[in-house]
């Protein structure tokens, strides 16, 4: 079983079913020394006013017992080209993988998945048959999400960790599976939350580790987190293609917004926090995001990680205030 780093999602289905390992580099990078991979980057000779999630992935792709990297080369940073030469100098194997401009170019993305399959030397039934399997656990997920909305059983930390490491099902879906079903069951029987406010997390990850942590100490809780629902693929579909073309994250901003204001309305969100990584593309798309979302609107950008600064807590503490009046 080999261990297949990725960048970004992509069809994790095919890497499963052909019996190797798929591992999501931005997952390693944040739950392990972040800040250390970020100065090895560096070391190595990667500017300083460059995403630090490109200096972790890469600083991850070099140190981890890694055999092969998909990059995501259309639908994602830019950088990842530049990204994956390095890897290349490293004499890491490479693979690239493109989404189509638009999410309506099946054709397009029917090749890239089918050169993945050839590529893994798999066919397209044994990869539909993983496909299953997985979406048994998206389903799950689903209801993982509708009790953080719903009921509010669950905090929005809680939903961004089972909701993100869905990218790879931490490279055990089996296990991961097992260990959702007990937090189901944990979750179930608590009482409900009593948060104020009711927010929604849209962007990227944070690269902050406690910005969760302290809306619940200011009394509010996300119930709605966009680009990590995207990672579960809550859009189950029977066609693989299909399923990641329904999936927004590679897309325009228009396709965000198409998945993100139905779900502002149907769980009653109150406010959005908007994340934005520093030196990244998608801080234009706040344009358009904060034009066309009718709710109060709080942008939070960070760079390297680490904990809320002063200034960003006092920033959300005073957004909270003016929500009271």
């Amino acid at each position: 079983m080999k261990k297949i780093g990725f960048t970004t999602s992509f069809p994790v289905e095919v890497v499963f079913a052909s019996n190797n390992i798929p591992i999501d580099l931005n997952n390693i990078f944040i739950t392990g020394d972040a800040k250390k991979y970020v100065e090895k980057a560096e070391n190595s000779g990667y500017p300083g006013n460059l995403c630090a999630w490109i200096k972790g992935m890469y600083a991850v792709g070099i140190s981890s017992e890694i055999d092969a990297i998909v990059g995501i080369v259309q639908g994602d940073c830019s950088n990842t080209h530049s990204l994956m030469s390095t890897f290349k100098d490293k004499n890491i194997d490479v693979i690239p993988f493109s989404y189509p401009y638009e999410n309506t170019d099946a054709e397009f993305l029917n090749k890239e998945i089918y050169k993945l399959e050839k590529i893994f030397k798999i066919d397209h039934n044994s990869v539909i048959k993983t496909k299953r399997k997985l979406d048994k656990i998206r389903k799950k997920l689903i209801y993982l999400d509708e009790l953080t909305w719903k009921e509010n059983l669950i905090t929005g930390l809680e939903n961004h960790f089972w909701l993100v490491n869905s990218s790879d099902f931490m490279g055990n879906p089996d296990k991961f599976e097992k260990d959702l079903d007990v937090f189901l069951k944990t979750a179930e029987i608590r009482k409900p939350f009593n948060y104020d406010v009711k927010f929604a997390y849209i962007g990227v990850p944070p690269i902050l580790s406690n910005l969760y942590d302290y809306l619940n100490e200011m009394n509010a809780n996300v119930v709605f987190n966009e680009v990590q629902r995207q990672f579960s693929m809550p859009y189950l579909s029977d066609n693989i293609t299909e399923q990641y073309l329904k999936f927004t994250y590679p897309y325009t901003v228009e396709e965000r917004l198409a998945d993100i204001i139905p779900e502002l309305k149907k769980r009653k969100i109150q406010a959005v926090l908007s994340y934005s990584q520093s030196f990244c593309h998608r801080q234009i798309d706040q344009i358009i995001l904060k034009k066309h979302i009718d709710l109060p609107f709080l942008i939070v950008e960070a760079d390297e990680p680490s904990e809320l600064d002063e200034r960003t807590k006092l920033r959300i503490e005073s957004f909270l205030d003016i929500l009271e009046y």
